[in-house]
């Protein structure tokens, strides 16, 4: 077998705490790739992890498609298994063997990169040369996320396996049928740095998802129009969200608990940020139209070109950042002296990548100051970091 199958990590680029809620998110395939080399044929499915065999850790994971069965504790051998069920169940291959494999991967754990889903991709894309199936990045993403989602019970959203499936950066509706539309891209480089705080999406996910169906059944309490109750749902996943405006849910906010209404206004203003950016980068959106929006200086209307392109996106990822930090409450001091730092060294923007808590910061900076701005965070405490230009999805090599 002469070939490795790959996928790239992914950072959130804008609409970060939003795909779970059915709301459009922009994922960016970052320079981070997890490599899954087939070894040989064999009785049964093998994997074994170059990185936790370097960590002295339990590395190998054998089972038998046939009869899955998962383990539990974090044991990582239960993704593999998971992705093979469903993808045998999607394909309707019936395997006559199986195969050993080897992983390496280049994307952090618990770092907000979505190093799950990169390892999860990279190994359908795997099975899927391997066995003969012509899958789609769509098809690649969507057995991934079933196997995470519905097997393992981690509460994710779509976006990681997305991200990672096609590259690039992409706005994925995460509503049915979950289409995904490729943005221009050329120009933009990010600098990713990892604060080195570990975080679990399953401890913050659910935190948030009950807190917003708190706040659901607290306005479904009140005398509301029955044109805003209509849109509303018991749960955060039923609202319409997109149809929602800050004027006619406000007043109601100040009725409920705080918290509660603190996470529900930051969905709305979350996503009206992100339309607006995705507007810009589709080339639909007039700046006076986004300065307008974001009551931006009147300086920057003076800039030209991708200066001025990158500015607004860059103010676009501030704002999202403080209301990660302000209404959903997932920064730390540690993010933030870092954030600081990356902003004084001259990055356009900077905001929380992941579910936040600790992980990853972004940051939208110049081929100029990109340097400068990841040594910055590094000082700052950051234990590691990469400048990025949008990658490609996964794929097969020949090697």
């Amino acid at each position: 077998m002469n070939f490795v199958a790959s996928a790239p990590g992914r950072a959130d680029f804008l609409n970060t705490h939003q795909d779970y809620k059915g709301l459009p998110v922009v994922p960016v395939a970052i320079g981070l790739r997890a490599y899954v080399l087939p070894v040989s044929w064999s009785d049964r499915f093998e994997v074994e992890s170059l990185n936790l065999k370097e960590m002295e850790l339990e590395h190998r994971d054998e089972f038998d498609v046939r009869e899955v069965e998962y383990q539990g504790g974090k044991w990582f051998g239960d993704y593999f298994r998971a992705v093979a069920k469903v993808f045998f169940e999607r394909t309707g291959i019936e395997p006559e063997r199986g195969l050993r494999a080897v992983l390496y991967s280049e994307v952090p754990m618990g770092a907000g990169l979505g190093s799950s889903a990169t390892i999860e991709v990279a190994y359908a894309t795997l099975l899927a040369h391997a066995y003969g199936a012509r899958l789609t990045p769509k098809d690649v993403a969507e057995i991934c996320y079933t196997a995470e989602h519905d097997e393992l019970g981690i509460p994710c959203g779509r976006l990681d396996q997305y991200g990672s499936a096609f590259g690039g950066v992409i706005v994925l509706e995460t509503r049915p049928p979950y289409t995904v539309e490729r943005l221009p891209s050329a120009g933009l480089l990010f600098v990713i740095v990892d604060s080195g705080v570990k975080h679990s999406t399953a401890a913050i996910h659910p935190v948030r998802q009950r807190e917003i169906d708190r706040g659901l059944a607290e306005l479904a309490s009140l005398d509301l129009p029955e044109g805003l109750r209509r849109k509303l749902g018991a749960r955060y996943y039923e609202v319409r969200w997109e149809e929602i405006s800050e004027a006619e849910i406000k007043p109601y906010l100040k009725r409920i608990s705080p918290t509660p209404a603190m996470r529900i206004l930051f969905t709305i203003r979350m996503n009206e940020l992100t339309k607006l950016a995705i507007s810009l980068l589709r080339g639909r959106a007039s700046y006076r139209e986004v300065e307008e929006a974001l009551s931006l200086p009147g300086g920057v209307r003076e800039l030209r070109g991708w200066r001025k392109r990158k500015t607004v996106l860059g103010e676009v990822m501030n704002r999202q950042h403080e209301l990660l930090r302000d209404l959903y409450e997932v920064s730390t001091p540690e993010l933030e002296a870092i954030r600081d730092a990356m902003l004084e060294a001259g990055a356009y923007g900077v905001k929380i990548s992941g579910a936040g808590l600790g992980g990853a910061l972004i940051a939208l900076a110049d081929s100029e100051t990109a340097d400068r701005v990841l040594r910055a965070g590094l000082d700052a405490g950051a234990v590691r970091g990469w400048v990025s230009r949008p990658c490609p999805g996964a794929c097969v090599e020949v090697v």
